[in-house]
């Protein structure tokens, strides 16, 4: 089995127009390519390719498929066979891990983290407590659609209802506190649930596995609350090397031919609600390389909208440099 982060970048770096053409005789129609297709006798080519897609697709047959879908069909491989035929083109280790042998060492911070997205979401719509929190989202125009599409909960304003849930899971102390999702301020304490009373976004791969949190707070739970609060660093999650929005953005990145980065998770999901899906965020964090490496994966142009202030003309020239030594063209 191959972790799906890297059938993701095998399938983002591959060259479907090169690797198609090795047996197919394309001919270019447009942005798109055809020829006489390949899994069925034809005169007139109606076999296409589209590279902005990363798909092709045959109006005759109706074979259709991405890279991987064509080696296997054409050449006779296994799924894993073909994604290792194409990582070796383009330079991608991949990582075959067996399902007897290949445990995940972080599965159990996985499944915590599952769980909290769970409890996340069944607090926003619990009929008092998140009454709040969707009046909120109401008044910034995300709908219980866009809700759910973007898996968005809310923090109950307790101390330990969290950690109190996942007892109840067998989800101990030790796990809830690797993945950040309590805090202990001293040895011997009682850890308790690091987001109260916030909107949750969570923060996922480019595949889509939940890896950590970000929240927006509702009003002031305390002196000094931040705005917004993100989960640690942990073994599961780098913030330098993932873009909040990328997992349900990318196609759209794809189609789009360029992506927009906002500030933010609620900027992200404004757009996104309002039907301007090419969007991502950096996570609260400067542009970082990992991160426009990952997004020059799907398109070569950027968009920057920061905010107009200093500190966002700032951090808008600073992103413009990282994006430009990745290749990307930024505006």
């Amino acid at each position: 089995m191959i972790p799906d982060d890297v059938v993701d970048e095998v399938r983002a770096r591959a060259d479907i127009v090169d690797i198609i053409g090795e047996h197919v005789a394309l001919k270019r129609a447009g942005k798109d390519f055809k020829a006489r297709c390949p899994f069925h006798e034809e005169r007139t080519p109606s076999f296409y390719v589209v590279p902005s897609k990363g798909f092709y697709k045959c109006f005759g047959c109706n074979e259709s498929g991405d890279v991987f879908t064509f080696l296997m069909k054409r050449l006779g491989l296994s799924f894993v066979d073909a994604v290792k035929a194409v990582a070796v083109r383009v330079g991608v280790e991949v990582r075959d891990v067996s399902r007897q042998g290949g445990e995940d060492p972080h599965r159990h911070l996985h499944e915590a983290n599952s769980f909290a997205q769970e409890f996340f979401k069944k607090a926003l719509w619990d009929r008092n407590a998140g009454r709040p929190a969707r009046a909120y989202l109401k008044k910034r125009g995300i709908g219980r659609d866009a809700v759910e599409r973007f898996d968005l909960g809310f923090a109950p304003d307790e101390w330990r209802s969290l950690r109190e849930g996942a007892a109840v899971h067998g989800i101990e102390d030790p796990v809830l506190l690797e993945v950040g999702l309590l805090v202990q301020r001293e040895i011997g304490k009682e850890p308790y649930d690091r987001f109260r009373n916030r909107i949750i976004f969570p923060i996922q791969s480019a595949s889509g596995r939940t890896l950590a949190f970000g929240g927006r707070i509702l009003g002031q739970s305390g002196k000094g609350a931040p705005k917004y609060l993100n989960s640690p660093e942990t073994p599961v999650y780098h913030k330098g090397e993932v873009l909040y929005g990328l997992s349900w953005g990318k196609n759209a990145i794809r189609r789009e031919e360029g992506g927009l980065v906002v500030e933010g998770y609620m900027d992200a999901v404004s757009l996104a609600a309002g039907g301007i899906e090419n969007v991502v965020a950096p996570l609260g964090t400067s542009m970082t390389e990992d991160q426009a490496k990952l997004l020059a994966r799907y398109c070569t142009k950027v968009f920057l909208l920061f905010d107009s202030d200093a500190a966002g003309l700032k951090a808008t020239f600073r992103a413009g440099d990282v994006l430009l030594a990745a290749g990307l063209h930024p505006s």
